[in-house]
């Protein structure tokens, strides 16, 4: 049972240069157990602990439809793992915004990024409570870096920007990262508008890396709908590739470019090229 009182009383204190806390957040947040939602039914689907019956009653609702959608999820997840690596690695990043974090699982943003470069700082953004309420376990930064959380809507993009320069500096190359939230804004000229808002903050050798759920499949088309129709939760809103990587634009795009995501960049395989999912996604640099 999640105790409540928890929830109002984020943690707060000065910055540091080591820090683990909560910079920001709107009002007293409350959990409804019997309402889905998507970061926890992503949870379940991840095989987390995260998630409420309501929140798995929905995930099984939809692997009943389109049983790959464990895959998807799970290759979301791999992919991101292999872009930080990259950002943190051979791009040098020490900066990232995730916007969309859901809930604790392995290898999160900031572990990885943390173990290739301890320095690394990363501010989380999510509009579940349940993720305010774990933060101190999600929060655990390296000595050298930072780990922060905001409880913001990324259809508010002024207001994650200027919590999120509390810990960032916006002067520094920054990963904004929008891995698999934008299908949560169904109208597609608003994505657009999100986007651009959020780049414009951040300077030249900065990276935006997204993935998205793609209208390819007609099981997963169908499974959205079930998802959409039938749960309370929020719909989400499959997208062609051609419209994920417009969100590029203006920038530059890296090898190999908007594909499925178990094809960005993969670890080698003996089995040879991972089969596609029902998710793309991609990685490019501001000029």
């Amino acid at each position: 049972m999640v105790d409540e009182s928890t929830i109002s009383n984020p943690l707060s204190g000065p910055d540091t240069a080591a820090s683990s806390r909560v910079v920001a957040n709107r009002g007293t947040p409350r959990i409804d157990f019997d309402v889905p939602h998507s970061a926890r039914i992503w949870n379940y689907l991840l095989g987390g602990k995260n998630n409420f019956a309501a929140d798995r009653e929905a995930g099984d609702k939809v692997c009943a439809v389109f049983p790959g959608m464990v895959d998807v999820a799970r290759c979301s997840r791999q992919m991101l793992a292999r872009v930080v690596r990259y950002l943190a690695g051979e791009a040098g990043i020490r900066q990232f915004l995730d916007i969309g974090t859901g809930l604790p699982t392995v290898d999160n943003t900031h572990e990885v990024a943390q173990r290739v470069a301890p320095t690394s700082r990363i501010v989380y953004v999510d509009n579940d409570p349940l993720v305010l309420v774990h933060a101190r376990a999600l929060l655990t930064s390296a000595p050298e870096g930072a780990t922060d959380y905001i409880e913001a809507d990324v259809r508010d993009p002024e207001f994650i920007l200027e919590a999120a320069a509390k810990t960032l500096d916006f002067s520094q190359p920054t990963a904004l990262m929008l891995m698999g939230i934008l299908g949560l804004v169904s109208d597609y000229e608003q994505t657009l508008s999100i986007v651009r808002r959020l780049m414009q903050d951040l300077p030249s050798g900065s990276y935006l890396a997204l993935y998205d759920g793609t209208d390819t499949d007609p099981a997963y088309l169908q499974a959205m709908h079930r998802h959409n129709t039938g749960t309370g939760v929020v719909p989400y809103t499959p997208r062609s590739p051609e419209l994920i990587t417009g969100y590029f634009d203006g920038l530059t795009l890296l090898e190999p470019g908007v594909v499925s995501v178990p094809r960005w960049r993969p670890e080698p395989n003996p089995l040879g090229e991972a089969p596609e999912v029902a998710c793309a996604g991609g990685l490019a640099r501001k000029p």
